[in-house]
């Protein structure tokens, strides 16, 4: 009996190995998968509104935003509400953001629904509404604003889909100079290069040389044997 079981049991092994090995290699139901679209200085000029803001009130998988400045897109636009991610979707997620945390936003309007994009059950988690705003994960589609300088896949040639590369945060003003085409793109992957510690030395050295004395020359000694 336990010998002719052993056959049905290698078939029941082979069966789970086949159905793991599928698993390995089919999506998950709420993966992300698109092609990146490139970094901030790319998408931002495509971009329906796009604008320097802080987020004032997060509910579900949005967040509102009182604009401080519209860099591009309709000026009326105070406290958009913009959509992140729930389910598929590819946006970031709503615990990337905070209350308070100044943002640079390159957004796309919200002209239709999908026939799943609305759950009663689920009010607050949605893929938003017609007139709203979304923010993409799939590429540089926001900036992290810290004092006066702005952080990101904000150039060309950063890593794809990393969204907080290795970088010297850029002026924001600087940022703000590329969009309405006063700056170079050459100029702000430059910016994006530099190391701010060493800027800040060299601003230091300069200013504590232009408040030494002019160096006077020492008389020349005659060094001829008498």
């Amino acid at each position: 009996m336990a010998v002719a079981g052993l056959p049905m049991a290698g078939h029941h092994v082979a069966g789970l190995l086949v159905a793991a090995i599928i698993g390995l290699y089919a999506p998950a139901s709420s993966a992300c998968e698109c092609l990146w679209e490139g970094s901030f200085a790319e998408v931002a000029p495509e971009s329906d509104l796009v604008v320097l803001g802080t987020v004032s009130g997060k509910k579900g998988n949005a967040i509102d935003v009182e604009v401080d400045v519209t860099l591009a897109g309709p000026d009326w636009e105070s406290f958009p509400r913009v959509w992140l991610k729930t389910g598929d979707y590819c946006r970031p997620d709503a615990d990337q953001f905070s209350e308070g945390q100044r943002l640079v936003l390159a957004l796309k309007k919200l002209t239709e629904l999908p026939d799943d994009g609305f759950n009663p059950s689920t009010p607050n988690l949605s893929y938003g509404r017609v007139g709203d705003y979304e923010l993409s994960s799939c590429g540089g589609y926001w900036l992290t604003v810290e004092g006066l300088r702005a952080s990101g896949n904000l150039v060309p040639g950063m890593p794809r889909y990393s969204h907080e590369p290795k970088m010297a945060p850029v002026l924001v003003g600087h940022v703000i100079a590329y969009l309405k085409g006063v700056a170079s793109l050459a100029s702000l992957i430059k910016a994006s290069e530099e190391d701010p510690e060493l800027e800040a030395l060299r601003r230091d050295s300069r200013g504590f040389l232009r408040g030494l004395p002019p160096i006077e020359a020492e008389p020349e000694v005659d060094a001829t044997p008498e």
